[in-house]
């Protein structure tokens, strides 16, 4: 059989449940995880509070930007009562914005009261201020070892921050349970890729509540065991939207060039882009195989790869994602050289 059977996904985006709305239509992710491993999230008792029957944990965000937002308002549509999602937004526009946005949403002026009790902290700020970030909250953030620390910052590994939490409170053997979170702009919408890396110390029912909270606003979550390869997962995934939008504009260009209006060009781009990507989701075949199927010999098609192949199109995106990787590893060595 050609196409596996479409899966309707059971976390949902709240962008997801409008698509659906409109045009009842099931989406296929590639990875589905169900809500419920948040709900049986288990801490001390003291973290532990009640909606109905289920507990929930409290999730509480550092920093109310855009992708801080999408895990929000994923989580929120998922089901996660809003009195056990906080944040903090320094900028008084925004967090005014997102308090009228999602008026159940608690939100706090000072980041200590928005960590106090929480089971996960969700560090998502740029990595120039998460040092002091994460410095000013150390005492709340090692004061019960069952919380977990996900940082969105690229960059920071997860040995610069149990250092910083080490230096701040003064305790050699301070432990942390950190996962860092590399996710790509699609997320915005519902579609995100995601990848994530876990430190020693985060138990495996940690890291299935991590995989939910990302399902809220991703559709694919991936783990690496080397923390290294995050930065390839920044030249893939983090990086990857802006190469297809390249990709789309020159698409776009050519077919203009050839006598196509605009808009017309503009959608059959965007149409063939979506397309090609759903079929590659459903279909068992390999990329590989998926392309020769629709090239046929000595047709328009395998003229087209030909042209593509002998302006060496492969080595173009392996040196595109490698500089991204590359660029990745330089980044975080910056950072780290302006924290000593």
């Amino acid at each position: 059989m050609l196409f596996k059977r479409p899966i309707i996904p059971a976390t949902r985006s709240w962008l997801y449940c409008l698509h659906q709305q409109q045009r009842n239509l099931a989406r296929i992710p590639t990875t589905t995880t169900r809500l419920v491993s948040i709900t049986s999230y288990s801490t001390s008792s003291h973290h532990q509070q009640q909606h109905g029957k289920q507990q929930y944990p409290i999730i509480s965000f550092i920093g109310g930007g855009n992708m801080a937002e999408a895990i929000m308002g994923g989580l929120q549509a998922s089901g996660h009562p809003g009195s056990h999602l906080r944040f903090t937004e320094p900028v008084t526009e925004r967090r005014r914005q997102l308090e009228s946005k999602y008026p159940t949403l608690v939100g706090f002026d000072e980041n200590e009261q928005a960590v106090e009790g929480a089971n996960v902290v969700v560090l998502a700020v740029k990595p120039q201020v998460l040092h002091n970030v994460m410095t000013t909250l150390a005492p709340s953030l090692t004061k019960d070892s069952s919380t977990l620390i996900i940082s969105i910052a690229p960059g920071i590994t997860t040995s610069d921050m149990v250092q910083w939490l080490r230096d701040a409170t003064q305790e050699k053997t301070t432990t942390a349970a950190i996962v860092r979170c590399m996710p790509n702009t699609p997320a915005l919408i519902g579609e995100g890729a995601v990848g994530l890396y876990a430190s020693e110390a985060v138990s495996d029912e940690q890291r299935q509540t991590a995989v939910s909270i990302m399902h809220a606003f991703a559709k694919e979550v991936s783990w690496v065991t080397n923390e290294s390869m995050m930065e390839t997962v920044t030249g893939i995934s983090g990086s990857g939207p802006a190469y297809f939008f390249l990709i789309m504009e020159a698409m776009q260009n050519a077919a203009v060039k050839a006598g196509l209006i605009p808009e017309v060009a503009k959608a059959l781009t965007l149409q063939t882009c979506l397309g090609a990507a759903r079929m590659a989701q459903e279909s068992d075949d390999d990329l590989a195989t998926l392309r020769r199927k629709v090239t046929s010999p000595k047709g328009t098609t395998e003229a087209a790869i030909n042209s593509l192949e002998s302006n060496h199109i492969r080595k173009i995106m392996e040196e595109a994602v490698l500089t991204a990787q590359q660029r990745g590893h330089e980044i975080a060595e910056e950072l780290r050289q302006q924290q000593e």
